[in-house]
């Protein structure tokens, strides 16, 4: 099937982000899933108390909530989950896989809910109805066959506070700590730097923050697509003149001007709220030079503040107090000139001078960032150099200020908080032995990427994915799915049906859950689900419509069928009274993390949830010293592995990119409503300068090969090409498509987050798909 279109066409978006548009479209996909009525019901309870928790992003759900508490891309991911439509047992009896495999991620998905547990039958190459029993005992019998570090337990970031803790006990009773999630592939870089620089691996700003902070940078993150919630204290805070200076590639309208469309005056008038005060458009990968200039200034705003007389801007008592390694920070970026700085980040010396004069004049200022900062090769150093410029005024662990990364999945920070991590060193091992008799293993398991290495060494013979699209979200796609094929055991918990399932190895398993807008009864009670959001805030929640089929299980209920059927009765788990009563596996989360999780039944359901405790905020620092680092620069590339030679001019830095019809793997339709773009994904986003010099016009069609590594060929597109507002040098193309250009090795040190914000490519030539001839885009003579 197409990726076209008949009606693609590109035209620049002129309007702010919210308001009409958006309103136009949520109505569009509640009419699409048909389900106008119910989700109008459900919306009203989304992120409120007795509610459901947004199944799509991790931002902060306010303790007294706006009358409608949802944003665009949440109600489409509510109405994606709540839709009519279903993928029964007629539908697979009518579709071979390979047939299935011709389709692409949206027409897969939607489809419907998936509605009874399934089986690969390779004599017909269909999935087959097959009872949840035969399900447990057969995957729970090959289990036993294997040796636990042949097996791999992914989780996505979608599972609650309660599935995910049993989840990732289940591994270490059978034996293994291969627990890898979708926070390896986004902001690993962020747990691994702030634990370094601060003691915690979470940020430290709360909802609260943003009533109290005077000027507010973002780095990488794309709000008005990804997080549009945000938009709320983002505009609260440019009523009271609060500064906020955005370093990003691409102009993102969400961080541009903004209408509120819970607000009839906003929406009945012409005025929208301007978001960002500054706008530094750095070149892909900029991002390190650029903060490193920001420094400089300030530094020399000091010394001229000094040998005037007057007050400096640094706030020395706070760096004397709290801190450790200022004097190596000052010596390293001092040693960087304004050219090589000019060069590196691609914004000159005086938008780096501007922003820093602002942030001098800044009590209390915060920084939100997101995955543009952390998949690169040095993603972690990008974090750490945001933290450093926040301690130089003293900006974390007071009112206003402090570090504020932007989590994607729903639960993704709360899963890691439970125990999914493949090191054991993060686990309280002795409390699971004192508990259920669990003996934690001591070797380390497997992230991602060693997953995805393992993978191609023929290594791992089993993968349990609860959740996710696990074979398009990872680099490298086609070598991986060649590789997937020899595995001896495939199961996935899923809602939906997507790419992942159609390659089933040589015994594949779909076992559909409930969602977790859908009420979970176990014995006739109905049970409640616990998530931690991107502030460190967790709440408790309830599912608030019926579910999609009765032959659904939840996640917490298929994880204990599947462990009673793998593991021996030796361990003291009461996998069947959890299934039944979920207060009871939180009883046991806050055995095991007292700390975190202490009263939880009471305090979950407290107006606003409760805070996980974070030091950092309180300048308490749990890092080896005592004190918060400073970490200083070693070099200003952020991707120096795959830099190309300086003659190589027909070489661009490629990032990817996620629509504003898209969360995640999921894609909702074929509008990038934002960036101007309706019918497709398949284009590619130029700056005009390398499209003429290259030879292209608008409207070109090309194929997209990675420039490093000649021996692989790693190709995607055919794309279309739009002249963009976008540094020269540099491009941007759709994830998860553009994924097989991203070599596996190509991820971020210390992280191995993959470093899909810059890949090096070369363009070529081409013709559209077959069939999409008469469905070229209609593509303006203008650049947005």
């Amino acid at each position: 099937m197409s990726l076209i279109h008949p009606q693609a066409r590109f035209k620049p978006y002129e309007d702010a982000a919210g308001g009409w548009g958006s309103a136009r479209s949520v109505m569009a996909i509640l009419w699409r899933e048909q389900v106008m009525a119910s989700a109008s019901l459900a919306l009203v309870k989304q992120n409120k108390p007795k509610g459901f928790a947004c199944v799509s992003c991790a931002w902060a759900k306010p303790g007294d909530p706006h009358a409608l508490e949802f944003c665009e891309n949440g109600a489409k991911a509510t109405a994606w989950e709540i839709t009519r439509h279903r993928t029964g047992p007629e539908f697979f009896a009518s579709h071979t896989l390979a047939q299935l495999r011709t389709w692409n991620d949206h027409d897969l998905e939607r489809q419907g809910r998936l509605t009874h547990p399934l089986h690969y039958d390779p004599v017909t190459d269909r999935y087959k109805v097959t009872s949840w029993e035969q399900a447990y005992r057969e995957i729970g019998q090959q289990l036993r066959g294997l040796t636990p570090d042949q097996v791999v337990f992914y989780a996505s970031g979608r599972a609650s506070l309660e599935a995910s803790f049993m989840y990732q006990l289940f591994a270490r009773a059978y034996g293994t700590n291969n627990l890898p999630d979708s926070s390896n592939m986004c902001h690993e870089s962020t747990s691994v730097g702030l634990q370094e620089s601060i003691g915690v691996p979470v940020g430290t700003v709360t909802l609260t923050d943003f009533e109290h902070t005077d000027c507010i940078f973002f780095f990488g993150q794309n709000v008005g697509s990804n997080s549009p919630r945000m938009l709320h204290p983002l505009q609260e805070a440019r009523k009271r003149h609060v500064p906020i200076i955005t370093f990003n590639p691409l102009r993102e309208r969400g961080l541009e001007r903004f209408v509120n469309p819970q607000s009839p005056s906003e929406m009945l008038g012409p005025q929208s709220t301007v978001i960002s005060t500054q706008y530094h458009q750095v070149k892909i990968g900029g991002d390190l030079a650029a903060v490193t200039g920001i420094i400089k200034a300030l530094l020399a705003m000091e010394e001229a503040a000094l040998k005037q007389g007057l007050p400096g801007v640094l706030d020395h008592a706070f760096i004397e107090a709290h801190t450790e390694g200022f004097a190596a920070l000052c010596q390293a970026v001092q040693g960087y000139d304004w050219d090589l700085l000019e060069r590196h980040s691609g914004i000159g010396r005086a938008a780096m001078e501007a922003a820093a004069t602002v942030y001098a004049r800044s009590n209390n200022v915060m920084i939100v960032y997101g995955m543009g900062m952390t998949q690169h090769r040095h993603g972690v150093d990008n974090v750490q150099m945001l933290v450093n410029l926040l301690l130089l005024r003293g900006n974390i662990g007071k009112p206003g200020a402090g570090i504020c990364p932007v989590r994607g999945h729903s639960n993704v920070q709360g899963q890691r908080t439970v125990g999914i991590t493949e090191d054991p060193s993060k686990v309280p091992a002795d409390k699971l032995q004192a508990l259920f008799g669990v003996q934690v293993p001591q070797q380390k398991g497997m992230a991602t990427v060693d997953c995805c290495e393992a993978l191609l060494a023929g290594q791992v013979k089993a993968f349990i994915g609860l959740g996710g699209n696990f074979l398009r979200a990872i680099p490298d796609t086609r070598r991986m799915e060649a590789a997937w094929q020899h595995l001896a055991l495939n199961v996935q918990v899923a809602t939906k049906l997507n790419r992942t399932h159609l390659l089933p190895g040589q015994q594949g398993w779909l076992l559909p859950c409930l969602g977790h807008i859908e009420i979970d009864r176990q014995e006739g009670r109905v049970q409640a689900y616990s998530t931690e959001d991107s502030t460190g805030v967790v709440r408790g929640w309830e599912g608030t419509t019926e579910p999609a089929s009765e032959h659904l299980r939840s996640e917490v209920a298929i994880i204990a069928g599947l462990a009673e059927a793998t593991l021996s009765a030796d361990y003291r788990i009461p996998w069947d009274e959890w299934r039944h009563d979920y207060a009871l596996v939180r009883t046991a989360i806050s055995q095991v993390y007292p700390e975190i999780f202490h009263d939880m039944e009471t305090r979950m359901w407290q107006q606003g949830g409760f805070h996980r405790p974070l030091p950092a905020g309180q300048r308490q620092w749990k890092t080896p010293s005592g004190r918060a680092q400073f970490v200083a620069p070693q070099q200003l590339e952020a991707d120096e592995d795959v830099q190309v030679t300086p003659h190589a001019h027909n070489v661009l830095q490629l990032m990817t990119l996620r629509s504003n019809d898209q969360f995640n793997t999921t894609v909702y339709g074929y509008d990038d409503r934002f960036r101007g773009v309706k019918g497709t994904r398949s284009v590619l986003f130029m700056n005009r300068s390398d499209l003429v010099r290259l030879g292209f016009a608008p409207g070109d069609w090309v194929l997209l090969r990675t420039a490093v590594e000649p021996q692989v060929l790693r190709e995607a597109g055919p794309l279309q090409i739009i002249a963009y507002d976008i540094p020269e040098g540099c491009a941007g193309a759709y994830y998860p498509e553009c994924n097989p250009l991203v070599p596996l090795w190509h991820h971020a040190q210390r992280s191995k987050v993959p470093a899909a914000k810059s890949i090096p490519v070369t363009l070529h030539a081409s013709q559209p798909l077959e069939g999409t001839q008469t469905q070229t885009i209609r593509v303006t003579d203008q650049v947005v």
